[in-house]
This record gives structure tokens, C-alpha cells and sequence, in this order.
């Protein structure tokens, strides 16, 4: 049995299956949505790319580096997109798959549209494929892949970042196996860098981008890799620790991967939001001032990482449920304004995040990942006030619903500096499905 083959043979009858308006046009929304996160990471990170382009001194080129005003060579766009991409932890993800999907497909797929002149709905069709393949291998691997300490958006991202883009540019079936023979060997990805202040976790997705488009070049230049990359000592046992690991079906359970995906309301990691929703609830019954502690339980899986209460930085209390939850009960929201720089160092934020304490639950543990839910309980001096998120809002099963989204995109192009007028346009080009990619980008 070679498992890359029957892998990709699956991936193929994506590809070549008509893809239903349905799931074309939650495509729209992830590269809208994409887009924006994306302009937003680079206002976000402006000193720091500031000091990258002083020292690197990166060419000039014909392709958009969203976010940033700047066109460079191929290389430095797609590296930079996905490190902008992911730089605020708010692009979309699937929680059965523990991975973004959007992030490294688009920040490759983009720069290559603008070089071949692909059309928007062309570039969607690949993406779709991109996310199913992406989907499929983490889930296949998940939670043991994460347990053994590795990030799936970087690990399985850069197989499906590369397959989107081999399909396309309408790679040959042999130049297909090649690229994704590459993938595999380069396909890296460290949890680590959610640690202690860390602040290199968008450089996982930033160099998927980038290494798959490697994998690409090496494939279209005639290399060959192992004729099963995946199984033996390959790709699933490397990832997994596993000598068998039995590959899941593609539109698992019915339906499309980018159907399965999030779209963030709160800017801060997933495993964060159903305490944050759950503390927002509580805001009408509690008083912040009166709380003497607040207990949080959820799935095992949130919890290693995602529990200190010690905050450094911005990227340490987008990874904290104690501060994402101090932070919903207090401001009665956990946007990008309230994981700023500035705002984690308040000490309003800072004193209710040392009473949180978070625990693994086993009833909520069993029934992830199809069920994602905390319970959050305050203590005051004048009570016990508890509240259970199983599906916070933007999850497939409680959607943002189009005013919503709307507001999201249009609050992320604020923040961003991005014109309305120009925001407005970028939106509306996206729903033309003539329109070019470089149309769409251009002003970004």
C-alpha cells in the first residue's frame, strides 16, 4: 500500500469535482477575511517589518506584500504575507484539525495569481483544494501530532499549500507526486513558539508560504523525492511517532474543509473563546471589581500553554484564556484594542487575570473536538455566577451572519489604515469572479 498515492488520488477527486456555490462563497469570505487579518498584522507589526526591510533590504519587484504598501520578488512576498498573515492569531481554523487553513494557502497562492494572471474564482477553486488537503492530513494525525509538540498549520499547511498551488498552475499528475514529495520533507512546525513571550509563531505560517513554494520550484525543476513520502519512515511516522497511521476520507462527514473553518470574532487564540464568551455573558450579573476569583474549565487540549497568568507582551496574552477571559469580562470584548501593547499592561487587566485559574475537565475533554466548551464560574462577595459556551460565535455552528462579518472586515481595514473607499472596492472585487487577483490586491 503507498499512502501518498492513495492520499493524493483522493485530493485529485476534489480538484476535479464541481465545486457548489455554497462553498464557493464561503471561499470569498476566507479571502476577504484573509485580506484583512493580514492588512491589520502588518499595522500590527509595522516597527518590526520596519526594521526587517532596513536590514534585509528585500528587491523590488511586481508582487504585493499585502498589507505593507511595498512590491518585492516572489519570495519575500509570500514570506511576508504569511508572516502578516498570522502575526494577530486571527485567521481562520478548524478545531477537529487543531490548524489554520487560510493563511499559508492564500500568502502563496496570491503572489503566484499576480505572476500567471489567474482570475479570483480560479484562484478559490485551488484554495478549496488547498484547504481539504491541509484538513484532511491533520485531522488524520491530530491530537497526537500537537501532543508531540508540533504546530499542523506549518506541518500539514505546507502540503496543502503546495498541492493548492501545483493544481493552480496545472501541474502535471508527476509534477503534483514531486511537489508534494518535497512538501513532506520540508514540512515543519514548533508549538513551542506559543511559550513564554514568544512572538515567532507567524513565522510557522510564514515559512510554510515559503517552503512550499520551494517545493514547487524543485518539482517543476525536475527533482524526485520517495515514491511513498508519507508512509514507511516518511512524513506519518515522523509526525505521529506511529508505524501505522490510518489516513482520514476527504469532505469528512459531508462536507468541505473551508465549510469546517472559523472566522474569529475575538483576537486571540480559539482555544481562548468560549471563556471569553462566557465571561462577556456574565458582564450583566458581576461587577469586575467584586470578583474574588474566577474558575474556568474546559478539554484538556486548551489548557497546556494556554493557562499562565504571568503577561509579557501582546502575543503572551493573545495565547492566555486567564487574560482573554479578564479581558471579556472587563471591556465586554477582546478585540484587537484590548491586545494591544498598551492595553495588556493595565493593571485593571493584569490584577482580575491573576485570580483566573483554568482546569482540564474530563466530561468536556470526551467530547472534543465536537463539542468546544468551558464553564466559567466567578466568585464574588455577594455570589457564584456560571455560564457554558459549547459553540462560540464564528464557529460553523454559530456563523457570523453577513452584518457581522461586515463589521469584522471593516474594523480590520480601520485598523489597518486601509481607506473605506478602498476597503469597499477590495470587498466588491472579490465577488466579481472574473476580476484579477492583482485587481483585488493592488491598493492593499
Amino acid at each position: 500500500m503507498n499512502q501518498s498515492i492513495d492520499f493524493l488520488k483522493a485530493i485529485d477527486g476534489v480538484w476535479n469535482q464541481p465545486v457548489p456555490e455554497t462553498v464557493m462563497a464561503r471561499a470569498r469570505r476566507s479571502l476577504l477575511d484573509y485580506l484583512a487579518v493580514t492588512c491589520a498584522g502588518a499595522r500590527f507589526q509595522r516597527e518590526k517589518l520596519d526594521r526587517y526591510f532596513a536590514f534585509a533590504e528585500p528587491e523590488q519587484g511586481a508582487f504585493r506584500a499585502i498589507g505593507t504598501g511595498r512590491d518585492l520578488v516572489l519570495k519575500e512576498a509570500v514570506f511576508l504575507n504569511g508572516l502578516n498573515g498570522h502575526a494577530l492569531d486571527f485567521d481562520d481554523g478548524t478545531n477537529s484539525g487543531i490548524i489554520h487553513l487560510g493563511s499559508p494557502i492564500f500568502s502563496l497562492l496570491i503572489p503566484l495569481c499576480q505572476r500567471y494572471g489567474f482570475s479570483v474564482d480560479e484562484m478559490l477553486r485551488a484554495a478549496i483544494t488547498g484547504y481539504e488537503a491541509s484538513y484532511t492530513m491533520a485531522v488524520s494525525i491530530q491530537p497526537g501530532h500537537k501532543a508531540m509538540g508540533y504546530h499542523a498549520t506549518g506541518t500539514c499547511g505546507t502540503l496543502g499549500a503546495t498541492l493548492a498551488a501545483a493544481y493552480l498552475l496545472d501541474f502535471s499528475e508527476e509534477e503534483r507526486f514531486q511537489a508534494f514529495a518535497c512538501a513532506c520533507v520540508a514540512a515543519s512546525g514548533m508549538l513551542k513558539v506559543l511559550d513564554d513571550g514568544s512572538e515567532l509563531k507567524p513565522y510557522n505560517v510564514a515559512k510554510t508560504a515559503l517552503l512550499s513554494l520551494t517545493a514547487l520550484q524543485l518539482a517543476r525543476s525536475g527533482f524526485k523525492g520517495h515514491s511513498d513520502p508519507l508512509g514507511g519512515r516518511g512524513f506519518l511516522k515522523m509526525m505521529t511517532g506511529k508505524e501505522s497511521v490510518e489516513l482520514q476520507p476527504v469532505f469528512l462527514n459531508g462536507t468541505y474543509a473551508i465549510m469546517k473553518s472559523y472566522t474569529k470574532p475575538y483576537a486571540s487564540c480559539r482555544y481562548t473563546h468560549p471563556a471569553v464568551e462566557a465571561a462577556i455573558h456574565l458582564r450583566s450579573r458581576v461587577k469586575p471589581e467584586d470578583v474574588e476569583s474566577i474558575s474556568i474549565r474546559t478539554y484538556d487540549l486548551a489548557v497546556s500553554g494556554h493557562d499562565h497568568t504571568e503577561i509579557p507582551g501582546s502575543y503572551s496574552a493573545k495565547m492566555s484564556i486567564p487574560y482573554a477571559t479578564a479581558a471579556g469580562l472587563l471591556f465586554g470584548k477582546a478585540g484587537l484594542q484590548e491586545f494591544t501593547e498598551e492595553a495588556v499592561q493595565g493593571a485593571a487587566v493584569l490584577d482580575l487575570t491573576q485570580k483566573v485559574k483554568v482546569s482540564a475537565d474530563a466530561e468536556l475533554s470526551a467530547v472534543f473536538p465536537d463539542v468546544q466548551a468551558a464553564v466559567v464560574t466567578i466568585r464574588t462577595k455577594d455570589g457564584t455566577f456560571t455560564d457554558r459556551v459549547d459553540f462560540p460565535k464564528g464557529e460553523p455552528e454559530n456563523p457570523l451572519d453577513d452584518r457581522e462579518f461586515r463589521e469584522r472586515y471593516d474594523g480590520l481595514m480601520e485598523y489597518a489604515g486601509i481607506s473605506p473607499d478602498t476597503s469597499n472596492s477590495v470587498y466588491q472585487t472579490a465577488y466579481r469572479t472574473d476580476a484579477p487577483v492583482d485587481a483585488l490586491i493592488r491598493e492593499l
